[in-house]
């Protein structure tokens, strides 16, 4: 009895010391709302730990009496007392962005501080604006402005999605087997102002993402509160008008935030034939915390869009002085779209160590596209105009469970996931048509049942100033597709499961110089219906890609990050949308170098650059005949940017995309160019007055260039060449906001 009250002393005095060693907190700002990713660093005992998205905390060897050093970029730092194990609430005060505060070691993802740091510097007003913030990455319109972006990085034509997978609050965008190309990720459902934050990374070397994720992925995540409620009008060149609203609805609510936006869009852009354009965005979110810092998030949107387009037009026609640069040869192009998103995210702390968070998703979509790539080539009497259309539904889900414990002396952080998707797309079709009113053939029609399940799990472990991050990814697909134009009823279907092993190494050789070497197995899947087609083959192309890279501060206000890559695709995706076919073009190489710097000159005052080089190159073809159409090999952004300067705000940037190749031998150029663009605002009290330019200095460019072989009305023969849609001119627009 005794020995046994001994062990019950013994084990009592051990529960109370572990419970004396750690602490639970949370870092708010001073609106009372938590703020993500504060550093908590305990000057006794070295002790350290990042807030989560809720703002919570938890901190081992650390007891009552300690002292906290808590800081955020853009926050004062503070040092507080422990004086409770439990419950310790920290505010921070919001202050100027000081880089010279900034300290690698104390990052959560430097890569992401970097982002947030753009996107509080130059925020957006744009879809387009909104992409543009990952750098190195090119877009381009080329379809009167309802339809998704072109997207480049990294040496790929991503097309419309196919290499980089992109999402918003836990919702995918890409759009598998689409009815105008695999990937299709249409963006323009998010309003800019309500973007809070950027995440991003190149390479496959993350296990959270899955399909399309070669060249990397982007996530957006919308704020969870608004500081005031505005209202914005903008008017501009070519008949153009935007409108947007953001309305706080539970001002001053504790523990409880809602808000609404609302955006409305219309021009006629600069185009000869007016493109008759107009967008409408609706958007709410509703956030809730319980006592235990629980965190639970209704949003929902709804976007509808309609435009005409001209087209892409030949070179020949404009270098013989038929049609402008602005011009058309056939001006009954464009289409609509509309989606509807609701989503519902939970974030639980189920024990002070393990955290759960989890999203569950619909989305209706509904998508028509009618298009004219080679105008009389296929049909010398009606055109070849074709009408891409499509129905669809997603149902999604995704849990991701987090755990921190310590093997000895070694910090290990364990997460793993688990991820449904599942979509029914109804009538995916490809007809060509005549005049956008009557059908003349049905090329493609049918019923796509897409199925993706994923489960994951990735560990870091922590050994001082070296992480070791081994990640393991498992996806399984279901593709079933019902062609209507067949005779008879069949269902065809196919399966396939990949596994992705990543392998991530970190090492902080000084406070302020991070090492890193990233690895991985990515890959991006194929159209539904090519994928029955080919009886299951080729459904699933790995890529495998290596990252060797630094994130450095050599001076208080300059960081500089730089990689090193490597990335090999087993085989390359070409969408032909006048055929409706996905040709593969076989395997690829390509490597290259990142630079990027920002620079704080003055409090108010930044200065950024990123440039990219990429040498792309297919493997089994000839050399001189192995160019990657419309690869990019380098690209240089870069600006000034203006921070609250006695109430003004704003910046001049330029992008630059250089000279590449339209097709395999090189023999056709698309052209690069620069263009700059300005921005200035002024702030009195409540009323911000601004005026914005795009391409300052009114430069002729292309915005989107394709390698097309075409034959007009009055040609004999085909000609194969340039066909573009021209970049914006010197476009300015005048903007007023009202804040209350």
């Amino acid at each position: 009895m005794k020995n046994l009250k001994l062990l019950f002393i013994l084990l009592v005095s051990v529960v109370y010391t572990i419970q004396a060693q750690n602490v639970k907190g949370v870092v708010l700002n001073e609106l009372n709302q938590p703020l993500e990713a504060a550093y908590v660093y305990n000057l006794n005992s070295e002790a350290h730990a990042h807030t989560s998205e809720n703002g919570v905390f938890f901190i081992n060897q650390t007891k009552t009496g300690d002292s906290l050093k808590v800081g955020l970029l853009g926050y004062k730092t503070t040092i507080v007392k422990v004086t409770s194990t439990t419950d310790l609430s920290i505010v921070l005060q919001e202050k100027v962005f000081q880089l010279d505060e900034m300290v690698l070691r104390e990052e959560l993802n430097p890569v992401s501080t970097i982002a947030r740091l753009d996107l509080n510097v130059t925020p957006v007003n744009s879809s387009q604006e909104v992409l543009r913030k990952v750098p190195g990455l090119f877009i381009g319109q080329h379809a009167g402005g309802g339809k998704a972006e072109q997207i480049f990085l990294r040496g790929f034509d991503v097309d419309h999605g196919t290499d980089v997978a992109i999402g918003v609050d836990g919702m995918p965008v890409n759009m598998v087997s689409h009815a105008h190309g695999q990937g299709y990720s249409d963006l323009h459902f998010v309003i800019p102002e309500t973007v809070n934050k950027i995440d991003f990374g190149k390479g496959a070397y993350y296990a959270s993402e899955g399909d399309f994720n070669t060249a990397g992925y982007v996530n957006f995540k919308t704020k969870d509160y608004i500081n005031e409620s505005s209202v914005s009008l903008s008017l501009g060149q070519f008949n153009t008008l935007r409108t947007v609203g953001l309305f706080d609805l539970l001002e001053n609510t504790k523990n409880q935030n809602a808000y609404m936006a609302m955006e409305y869009i219309a021009t006629d852009g600069p185009f000869d034939s007016p493109q008759n354009f107009n967008r409408l965005n609706l958007f709410g979110k509703y956030v809730m915390y319980s006592p235990e810092n629980d965190k639970v998030t209704l949003t929902a949107s709804h976007f509808t869009s309609r435009w005409d387009a001209s087209g892409q037009i030949p070179q020949r026609e404009v270098d013989n002085g038929n049609i402008t640069r602005f011009g058309a040869i056939d001006d009954t192009e464009g289409g609509e779209t509309s989606r509807t998103n609701l989503n519902v995210t939970y974030d639980k702390y189920i024990t002070d160590n393990t955290t759960l968070k989890a999203n569950a998703y619909y989305s209706k979509y509904a998508f028509e596209l009618y298009s004219n790539f080679t105008f009389f080539l296929e049909d010398p009497v009606n055109g070849d105009q074709i009408k891409q259309k499509e129905d669809r539904q997603i149902f999604g889900a995704n849990v991701a469970l987090n755990y921190s414990t310590f093997l000895g002396s070694t910090e290990l952080n364990l997460t793993s996931g688990f991820g449904l998707r599942h979509d029914i797309v109804d009538g995916v079709e490809l007809s060509r048509t005549l005049n956008r009113s009557t059908t003349l053939e049905n090329i493609q029609l049918g019923d796509i049942n897409q199925t993706n399940i994923d489960a994951f799990v990735k560990a870091d472990f922590e050994f001082g100033k070296f992480k070791l991050a081994p990640a393991l990814r498992l996806d399984y697909f279901k593709f079933m597709y019902y062609d209507a134009l067949q005779t008879n009823y069949e269902t065809q279907s196919e399966t396939k499961a990949i596994v992705s092993p990543k392998l991530n190494f970190y090492y902080n050789a000084q406070d302020n110089l991070q090492l890193y070497l990233k690895s991985g197995l990515g890959f991006h899947s194929n159209d539904a219906r090519v994928v029955v087609a080919n009886n299951g083959k080729d459904i699933l192309p790995r890529s495998y890609g290596a990252d060797l890279g630094t994130i450095w501060k050599p001076f208080p206000k300059l960081v500089v990050n730089s990689a090193l890559w490597y990335l090999f695709l087993e085989q390359e995706f070409v969408y032909v949308g006048d055929a409706g076919i996905v040709e593969p073009s076989g395997k690829t190489r390509r490597y290259g170098l990142d630079l990027g710097l920002r620079y704080q000159i003055y409090d108010w005052l930044f200065l950024d650059s990123d440039a990219t080089y990429t040498h792309a190159r297919s493997i089994d073809e000839p050399e001189g005949e192995d160019y990657i159409p419309l690869a990019p090999d380098f690209t240089f952004t870069g600006g000034l940017s203006i921070d609250d300067l006695n109430g003004f705000s704003g910046g001049l940037r330029f992008r630059y995309l250089n000279d590449r190749p339209a097709n395999e031998d090189n023999s056709i150029v698309a052209e690069g160019y620069t263009v700059a663009d300005f921005n200035l605002n002024y702030r009195m009290k409540n009323v911000t007055l601004g005026v914005m330019v795009e391409n300052l200095f009114d430069v002729d460019w292309n915005e989107t260039q394709f390698a097309t072989e075409s034959r007009l009305q009055n040609e004999a023969e085909s000609v194969e060449e340039i066909h573009f849609t021209p970049g914006t001119p010197f476009f300015i627009k005048g903007i007023v906001t009202y804040n209350f």
